[in-house]
C-alpha cells in the first residue's frame, strides 16, 4: 500500500482505538465503588478495538502475523525493508492518532469534569509501574492480539464476539497495549501529570518491546514453525 494509504489508515486506527481508553473510564465513573466495576468497565476497553479491527484499519500490534510469516517463509532483504517500512509508518501514525485523541479528551469543552476525573484516575495507573513491569505486561497483550489476528479469518460469523472476548481479557488482566496506553500517557502529559521522558522511557518503548516480544518473538515464531512444512509444500 502507498505511504498515504498506510498513514491515513494508521492515523484513523490511533484515533479510534483511543475510544477504548475513553469508554473504559466512562464505565468506571458510572460504576463508582461497585465491586463489579472492573468486570463491567473492562467491556468499554473493547470499543476502540472493535472499530479498528472490523473497520480493517492499520493497528501496529496486528502486524506480526501478517508480515512476519511471509518474511520467515521466504526471507529476503527487500521483504525485510518492506516490513520495517510498514511497521514504522503504522507505529508513528498510530501514536500521532492517540495524541490527537488525548488532546480532544483533555479539552474542557469535550468532556465533563466528572469524566475528566475518571480519565485521569484510569490514566494515572499507567504511571505507577516501572519500565520493566510495562515490558512484561506488554508480552501477554502482544500474544493475545497476534492470536486474535490468527484466529479471526476462521471466526467469520462470530468475529464480533471473538474480538470482544480477546480484548476484554486484555483489559481484565490489566495487560499493557502500546497504542491504547499511548493515549493514556499522552492524556497525562497534556494535563501536566507526566513528562515526556516518562511517556517515552517508562511506557512507550518498554511496552512496545513487550508487545513485539509477545506477538512476534513468541506467538508468530511458534505458529510459523507449526505451519512451516505446509508452507514449503504449498510453494512447491
Amino acid at each position: 500500500r502507498s505511504f498515504r494509504a498506510l498513514a491515513f489508515s494508521a492515523l484513523a486506527a490511533g484515533i479510534f482505538v483511543s475510544f477504548s481508553f475513553f469508554f473504559r473510564a466512562v464505565l468506571n465513573f458510572h460504576m463508582g465503588n461497585s465491586q463489579f466495576a472492573s468486570i463491567i468497565s473492562s467491556m468499554g476497553y473493547t470499543v476502540g478495538f472493535l472499530i479498528v479491527i472490523l473497520g480493517r484499519m492499520q493497528l501496529f500490534t496486528e502486524n506480526p502475523i501478517t508480515t512476519m510469516v511471509p518474511l520467515f517463509s521466504e526471507f529476503s532483504w527487500q521483504k525485510l525493508l518492506k516490513v520495517i517500512r510498514l511497521w514504522s509508518i503504522v507505529f508513528i501514525f498510530n501514536i500521532i492518532g492517540t495524541a490527537i485523541a488525548a488532546l480532544f479528551f483533555a479539552s474542557p469543552h469535550a468532556v465533563s469534569p466528572e469524566i475528566a476525573n475518571a480519565l485521569h484516575e484510569l490514566a494515572k495507573n499507567i504511571m505507577r509501574l516501572p519500565a520493566v513491569d510495562n515490558l512484561i505486561r506488554g508480552i501477554p497483550a502482544g500474544i493475545i492480539i497476534a492470536a486474535l489476528v490468527w484466529i479471526a479469518p476462521q471466526s467469520k460469523t462470530f468475529r464480533f464476539k471473538t474480538i470482544f472476548f480477546f480484548i476484554y481479557f486484555i483489559a481484565l488482566g490489566d495487560f499493557a497495549h502500546v497504542v491504547v496506553g499511548s493515549c493514556e500517557m499522552a492524556y497525562e502529559l497534556i494535563v501536566g501529570d507526566a513528562n515526556f521522558a516518562e511517556y517515552l522511557f517508562r511506557f512507550l518503548i518498554p511496552t512496545g518491546l513487550g508487545n513485539i516480544i509477545g506477538g512476534t518473538g513468541i506467538f508468530t515464531i511458534l505458529i510459523y514453525n507449526q505451519v512451516r512444512k505446509e508452507l514449503s509444500e504449498h510453494k512447491k
